[in-house]
């Protein structure tokens, strides 16, 4: 047995990897915290400890990894099986398949609730809503409950459900919800409790789970001390993978299956922990060692392999003013004579200009565009920028559009494949009627009120007379149905019937049908890849692929391209050059996040995550006021910004301090600006005496 993949890891890393795994044993361990800090090697030191424990005796098929994105799951799981083969001399891509039990905590719940259904009362047929349809679901209650119409405007359907949401993951009162972040709701509180039971039975009644109830339901069968220590026997080893974007309903999941931590592992930082609109809380990650007896074992991955030691340094006093952390204090071989630049420029166009000519001449300097990103705290922090970067004919890419799922087409073709899975499901219903000619919303309303109490629903829809402006639709619709579900096809050719279904319905409808076909298509390629209809639709609802179309620009021809992204999209990511803009008071922190204590931190915790995403260049970028439309007309319509309170006085000496543009002073030939030719001060002074 081999044990040189042991050797790439460095000593803390390999500490982390072997902690509480005796020679030869496969037995549970204690609990252990590696706090891995940003470019510390964390994916890979979690593979090794995967493959370490299969390789000393652990059964694949019992290890437990739960991850943030089904793409990590992947990646994990495919490193471990290729460490964990050649030590054993066995076929990696066996050793991967394995791995059985890895997925991200949506994934794994929605799996676990199918096979426990039978012992809490729900149907394992269940249907899983997304955001959007578990917003429409809401807006359909709202407004037959008639709060589409009151006096004074009641909540939108996605703050409804945004507050329902954080109820739900942050496990906290309605009251205590709308009184800590949705304070203009508060009024209606009692309106939305009613809301909220309503869109909770109209699930119910319709097999549906949203993506809250897959943890909530999973943690509401782990409070049963029975089902709890059942699924906890499933499991000799529980691995968790940025344990500190966790919220307290994962986190009671987590402790209940493993409530004394034998054989819990959890990697995270919490010193990027930046998720709390996501109900994600850092006192998960920071609490942690105290939730057992005797405490969980610390172990701190500091040795950074991604940025320059300057860039580490100023990133380090940054966060080094935190109220509450894990001491760690990054550090790394890659020494560098440049520090990064806090570059002070007169306003917004400023700001861009620099930033573009610095791209174009790094980009001369070798750096192609794709090695660069711009960061910045919120998405329209970027407009002025981007009209520059149009104007100046450079292709660039912005993260945050449209989602593959998110698309009108493949939501519609979805939604034709959920319907046929679970007739009972009325968004998708409501929906996909609704694509055909002479189908509006009253009629699909009556079409599903029809199919609602009969024991099979795809019998009633074949009984209902076809609707007199529905022509020949109607007859082809409920054939397909019928034969998507009598499964004559077999899988995954279902998604074809389908698509021959509603490409007409598509081409009447939008003009770039063709574009979109190819999304249908590639939809076709990714349902290969599932074993079943269900599995398809569970798990691409969880974990959703980048779109091919329906992008937030047009596409450009060239292959390089520069990166724009939120600080939140960039988590995880790394270039050589970063530049980060709007580093003031106002932006980073965000005026919206100065409420509290807490929200501070998390907004110091943002700028660090900014800074260590750069390799070799940094850029923090100070603009000196911002134009703003609410000024008055008389007078001056600018404000006035300072540099980041993250940023004080003592930190100054780590970065180089540059004004853009150069000033008159600095060009050859010109007047020295800082030469006193004139004492204006004393002429005025002068005109008083």
């Amino acid at each position: 047995m081999s044990r040189t993949y042991l050797e790439e890891l460095n000593t803390e890393q390999r500490q982390a990897v072997e902690y509480g795994l005796a020679e030869g044993a496969g037995t549970p361990t204690p609990p252990v915290l590696v706090i891995a800090g940003a470019g510390s090697g964390k994916t890979s030191t979690l593979a090794h400890r995967v493959a370490h424990l299969i390789v000393r005796g652990a059964d694949p098929g019992r290890i437990l990894l739960m991850t943030f994105s089904r793409r990590a799951a992947a990646e994990m799981t495919r490193r471990a099986g290729l460490i964990s083969g050649q030590a054993l001399g066995s076929n990696a891509d066996a050793m991967t398949a394995s791995l059985s039990w890895a997925g991200t905590f949506h994934a794994i719940g929605a799996r676990l609730l199918r096979e426990y259904a039978g012992q809490i009362g729900i149907d394992p047929a269940f249907t899983i809503h997304d955001r959007e349809d578990s917003a429409d679901l809401m807006n359909l209650i709202r407004h037959e409950r008639g709060l589409s119409q009151t006096e004074t405007r009641f909540p939108t359907k996605a703050t409804c459900l945004a507050i329902y949401s954080r109820t739900v993951n942050a496990e906290l009162s309605l009251d205590a919800v709308l009184r800590g972040f949705f304070p203009w709701c508060v009024e209606w509180e009692r309106q939305l409790r009613d809301l909220f039971a309503r869109y909770v039975e109209a699930k119910q009644v319709q097999y549906i789970l949203d993506y809250d109830d897959l943890l909530l339901y999973w943690s509401e069968a782990a409070s049963d001390p029975v089902l709890a220590a059942d699924m906890g026997r499933r499991f000799d080893h529980v691995l968790v993978d940025e344990y500190q974007d966790t919220n307290r309903l994962q986190s009671s999941i987590l402790h209940a299956l493993k409530p004394d931590g034998i054989g819990l592992t959890v990697v995270g930082d919490d010193a990027q922990a930046i998720y709390s609109f996501r109900a994600a809380t850092v006192r998960n990650i920071l609490d942690f060692p105290g939730r057992f007896s005797p405490p969980a074992k610390v172990i701190t991955l500091d040795r950074n392999y991604r940025s320059t030691q300057p860039i580490l340094a100023a990133a380090n006093s940054v966060i080094g003013l935190a109220k509450e952390r894990f001491t760690k204090n990054l550090w790394t071989d890659r020494t560098s004579a440049e520090l990064p630049h806090l570059v002070s420029v007169q306003d917004e166009v400023g700001q861009a200009r620099f930033v573009v000519e610095r791209v174009l001449a790094q980009r001369e300097e070798g750096a192609v565009l794709k090695q660069q990103a711009v960061l910045f705290r919120t998405s329209h922090h970027s407009t002025i920028l981007e009209i520059e970067l149009t104007r100046r004919n450079i292709p660039f890419v912005k993260f945050g559009g449209l989602k593959f799922l998110n698309t009108t087409h493949v939501k519609d073709l979805l939604a034709m494949l959920r319907f046929v899975e679970n007739p009972r499901d009325r968004v998708a219903g409501f929906r996909v009627l609704q694509l055909m000619p002479g189908v509006g919303p009253i009629l699909a309303q009556r079409v599903l009120d029809a199919m609602e109490d009969q024991p099979s629903p795809l019998h009633a829809l074949a009984n209902i007379p076809p609707p007199p402006r529905v022509g020949d639709s109607w007859g082809e619709f409920v054939e397909t149905m019928h034969v998507i579900r009598a499964g004559k096809t077999g899988w995954p050719a279902e998604v074809g019937v389908a698509r021959r279904w509603y490409e007409p319905h598509l081409s009447r409808m939008c003009e770039d049908a063709a574009i979109r076909q190819a999304d249908l298509l590639q939809l076709e390629q990714i349902a290969a890849g599932y074993p079943s209809r269900t599995r398809f639709l569970t798990e691409l609802t969880l974990d959703l692929p980048d779109a091919t179309s329906d992008q937030a620009g047009a596409p450009v021809l060239d292959d390089d391209y520069l990166v724009l992204s939120t600080i939140h999209s960039a988590k995880g990511q790394e270039w050589r050059s970063v530049f980060v803009l709007n580093v003031v008071d106002g932006c980073i922190p965000s005026d919206l996040g100065t409420g509290t204590t807490d929200e501070i931190e998390e907004e110091r915790r943002l700028l660090y995550v900014a800074m260590t995403r750069a390799k070799d260049s940094l850029h923090l970028i100070v603009p000196q006021r911002f134009f703003t439309s609410g000024q008055s007309r008389v007078g001056d319509r600018h404000v006035y910004a300072s540099l980041t309170r993250f940023i004080p006085v003592a930190v100054l000496p780590l970065f180089d301090r540059i004004t853009w543009p150069v000033t008159a002073a600095e060009v050859p030939g010109r007047v020295d600006a800082r030469q006193v030719r004139l004492d204006i001060g004393a002429r005025v002074r002068s005109v008083w005496r």
